[in-house]
């Protein structure tokens, strides 16, 4: 039996229904994608491990704030202490809400002594977290003394420069 070759026979690919489902996805991704809103962007310096002898420091220091954050049993924020240098603080409300209105209320009115923000001190926040406090504290109580909401929805910038004190010793 002796084989013979048929013709040879185009084959097409129907691409239609493959570009539809690429289409559908397309859409599905578009309608379906949120743009995330960033957390929060401040200014935080961590700690140096150790400062070289030889390097030159800044001629005025910033005048500096230190908050120190204490937790309850539960790692929930229990008291806020603020060391200026001058006085010491200590911040107890019922709520947490409250804790972080009055730290924002005496950082404002430390920044806000002068009429003129340019002519002013620079002010630096040192916070001095207890281990135990859970995070979402500590970012509230960076929010409280970054900013301000005012009346009318505009932002009061506070304090840019926020340091963490290093607890490891």
């Amino acid at each position: 039996m002796k084989y013979e070759p048929t013709e040879n026979e185009d084959i097409k690919l129907n691409m239609t229904s493959m570009i539809d489902i690429v289409f559908q996805l397309l859409v599905f991704f578009i309608l379906t994608f949120k743009v995330v809103v960033q957390e929060g962007d401040y200014n935080v310096r961590m700690p140096l491990a150790a400062v070289a002898p030889d390097e030159e420091m800044d001629d005025e220091p910033p005048e500096l704030i230190r908050v120190m954050l204490r937790a309850g049993e539960t790692g929930a924020i229990s008291t806020i202490e603020v060391d200026d240098e001058v006085e010491v603080k200590t911040f107890v409300g019922d709520t947490t809400e409250d804790l972080y209105r009055q730290l924002n209320e005496y950082v404002d009115a430390k920044v806000s002594l002068g009429d003129d923000p340019e002519e002013g001190v620079d002010t630096e926040v040192e916070f001095d977290i207890d281990t135990t406090l859970k995070y979402r504290y500590t970012v509230s109580a960076i929010e409280a003394v970054s900013g301000k909401q005012l009346a009318d929805g505009n932002v009061k910038k506070l304090i840019e420069n926020i340091k963490l004190k290093d607890n490891s010793q």
